[in-house]
């Protein structure tokens, strides 16, 4: 016998009033003399709970219209792109007047099985979130490696806008030198523009303070006055922009046919820069593309431009670039030089093999280009990855 039930028969074969019965059992009047009106009605199978769903939904998503949210996703996934509530929600607008919300295509992935319950992912109240304010304020520079057709390991140097999460550079490498990370710094600001600070992790692509040195980077960014910072080691959340990135362009990389040299690996990156910054809708930038994100505001510069390069630091010859010759002469000159002469006087800067310069002290004109002409200075110092 079911709580109903009991009800029922207490009222009707016990003589209890609906008051009472129903404040003894912790139940609504409402309720129980809607049982009352069932049981008179249809005897015992009226108080067989009755399913609660409506007899009409006139807010419910049309069958064709469902399918073809289904059809859209398996089109995105195949594609490698984005395919999620939001991003359907965006290409549903141009397709439709009224299209579902993003709640209701949610529910509809997850009713068709096309989402994967993730209970383990932290909340998104846990994050803590930093943006720029203006394009150009800040790039966020990485590298990730990625495989040739026939296995070989490359290696891809991508460049993001913090703020529209423009992607101003992608160039795919054999091996990612410190001279390929200024090159491609210089055609991504001759594109863009000069960004007014550059964050990175601390590999030694990026720099050299960890080996108490300084990398053409380095260098070049302080030349042009661009503040460089770095995340904290072991840290990549800092960096997590590129870091999300990485996924996104791998994700689409699977799909197409894999490249078997690193030109047509190149090839398909351009491409995906098209896709990416001109089609994709950005959700972090309110479902719009990155370059309507990026024209949107005016854009930040750096603060300190024709900044002049300190006198102790100099270009150095790299001795795994030189005949093993010319390093012993280099050797014993170098030896030679400095016992003849201080090697922190101007006098040292002209004699000493390893300076680049007259003997004045070195400035950002004499000893590199105008930041108004792109090609980055190069030594062979810059040539073997530290």
């Amino acid at each position: 016998m079911g709580l109903a039930d009991y009800l029922v028969r207490a009222v009707l074969e016990e003589g209890g009033s609906v008051r009472d019965v129903a404040a003894a059992h912790g139940v609504s009047k409402s309720w129980l003399y809607e049982l009352l009106a069932r049981y008179r009605r249809d005897g015992d199978p009226g108080l067989i709970p009755h399913s609660r769903r409506p007899r009409s939904s006139p807010t419910q998503v049309p069958v064709e219209l469902e399918e073809r949210i289904v059809e859209l996703r398996k089109t995105l996934l195949e594609a490698g792109l984005d395919s999620g509530p939001q991003t359907l929600h965006f290409h549903l607008c141009a397709e439709v007047a009224h299209p579902p919300s993003v709640s209701s295509i949610w529910r509809i992935l997850s009713r068709r099985g096309f989402v994967t319950p993730q209970p383990h992912k932290r909340p998104r109240s846990a994050w803590v979130r930093f943006e720029a304010q203006l394009p150009n304020e800040c790039w966020q520079g990485d590298a990730t490696h990625w495989s040739l057709g026939d296995g070989t390991g490359v290696e891809i140097l991508n460049l993001i806008d913090d703020h529209s999460r423009l992607l101003v550079g992608s160039t795919a490498f054999t091996t990612i030198k410190v001279t390929d990370v200024v090159a491609t710094f210089y055609e991504a600001a001759a594109r863009h523009g000069l960004p007014a600070s550059l964050l990175t992790d601390n590999g030694a692509i990026f720099t050299n303070a960890p080996r108490r040195g300084r990398s053409a980077l380095e260098t070049e960014l302080d030349r042009l006055g661009i503040t460089h910072k770095h995340s904290r080691p072991y840290h990549p959340q800092t960096c997590g922009k590129i870091e999300r990135f990485h996924q996104t362009l791998k994700r689409w990389l699977t799909r197409q046919p894999a490249a078997e040299t690193l030109t047509e690996l190149n090839r398909d990156l351009e491409r995906f820069v098209d896709i990416y910054n001109t089609q994709r809708p950005h959700r972090a930038v309110g479902r719009r593309t990155p370059t309507d994100a990026f024209n949107a505001r005016i854009k930040a510069a750096p603060t300190n431009p024709n900044l002049k390069i300190p006198h102790h630091y100099r270009v150095r010859h790299d001795k795994s670039t030189a005949p093993a010759a010319s390093r012993s002469a280099t050797k014993a000159a170098s030896t030679t030089s400095a016992s003849a002469a201080p090697t922190n006087t101007p006098e040292s800067w002209s004699s000493s093999p390893t300076s680049t310069c007259e003997s004045s002290p070195p400035t950002a004109s004499s000893c590199g280009p105008s930041p108004s002409i792109p090609p980055a200075t190069t030594s062979p110092a810059a040539d073997s990855p530290r």
